[in-house]
Parts: structure tokens; sequence; C-alpha cells
């Protein structure tokens, strides 16, 4: 399953299911696949790109997000925290992603990330969050877990996460950009130590 899942850089993600599952799709250049669902969570510009998204949406694709992304985005459905659909062979159910700490992603914005259940893999996008009392509740075999700290959790406090929870991979995000840069990540990779795999997909080109 770990191979399924494609990096597009940052924050965005596809994984190759079935259904094909696009996750806050940015600065796209070769198209290949239409997505049969479209994951955003939040409206910050790196992970709503209206442009993006429509590069890759058809006539069935289903959009997936938060109040604030659908009403800017015609014909997407509100996921609702906690609240699952069912699409094809995956459950997707929307988990809160904030922080406590910085109004970035106060929790009133109402940011989301996915636990994903597809192909007998629970798939954890954690979105921009903190560690949260909800993620926490959460086992999943594959951590897609945020590492930039703009509000959201730190190189150290994503791979304590990972020490806690012990998924058997973890995927560092948000980075390549803003200064975090794959020093960061080697040094994600050296605190998780043996407790998972910590999985880098080759960066897009």
């Amino acid at each position: 399953m770990i191979d399924q899942i494609q990096w597009l850089g940052y924050g965005g993600f596809i994984i190759h299911g079935p259904p094909l599952i696009y996750i806050n799709p940015w600065r796209l250049s070769r198209i290949t696949f239409t997505a049969d669902v479209i994951l955003i969570g939040h409206g910050h510009f790196e992970h709503f790109s209206p442009s993006d998204i429509e590069k890759v949406r058809g006539p069935d694709t289903l959009v997936l997000t938060n109040a604030e992304v659908a009403s800017q985005l015609p014909g997407a459905e509100v996921l609702r925290e906690f609240q699952s659909r069912v699409v094809d062979r995956a459950r997707i159910t929307a988990l809160p992603a904030y922080s406590t700490s910085s109004a970035v992603h106060a929790r009133e914005n109402g940011g989301l990330g996915f636990l994903i259940s597809v192909n007998l893999f629970d798939v954890l996008y954690a979105g921009d969050t903190e560690v949260t009392p909800e993620m926490q509740r959460v086992s999943p075999d594959i951590a897609i877990l945020p590492i930039d700290g703009n509000g959201t959790m730190s190189v150290e406090v994503a791979a304590q996460y990972v020490v806690e929870t012990r998924p058997r991979y973890v995927i560092p995000c948000n980075w390549g950009a803003g200064g975090i840069t794959a020093a960061d990540v080697d040094r994600f990779k050296t605190l998780v130590g043996d407790r998972a795999i910590v999985h880098v997909p080759p960066q897009p080109k």
C-alpha cells in the first residue's frame, strides 16, 4: 500500500486505490489521472487551489471538504468532523485538524485531516495540525504528518507522535518549502529510529 501513495509536493498526495484519491492538489504539472475523490483540508492557498482541482476533476469526481472551502467551490460536499463517506473500496472519515497555540490553524477555522481506510490499511492524513486528542485515538498503519512547525507539528513533535502510536509507515509532509528541507527529514528519520519506517516518496518532477 505504501507504494500506492504518491507525493505531489508539500501537502499534496495521490492515493492510488481504487478509488483514486487526490489530497490537496497544488502546482500540478503533468496530469495523468482524473480523480474519483478530491479531499481538501482547509482554505489556505497551498491546500486549496481551484485551478489545480479543475485539472483533475471529472464530471463524476466527488470533492469532500469543510464548509469554508465548499462555499467557494461549486459542487463540493461538506464532510463534517467525524463524518464518514464510503466511496468504492474506501471509507473516508474527517478528523479535526487544528492548533491550540496558533491562530493560523485555530479549531474554529474548521480545518480537516482524513482517516482513509482502503485496501485493508488505515491511512491518516493528519492535515495542518498539532497532535490533538482526536489524533491520539487513531492507530493508523500509515501516518502522513506535517513537520513544518507552522502552527503544526515540528520535527520533534511529529517524531514523538510516531514513537507513541507506532504506525507501520510514516510519510513526512509540508517540507521542501518555507525553509524546511531534506535535512529536517533526515533529522525526523533519526528521531523516529526503528519505531516506524519513514518513507519519503520521490519529489515530483
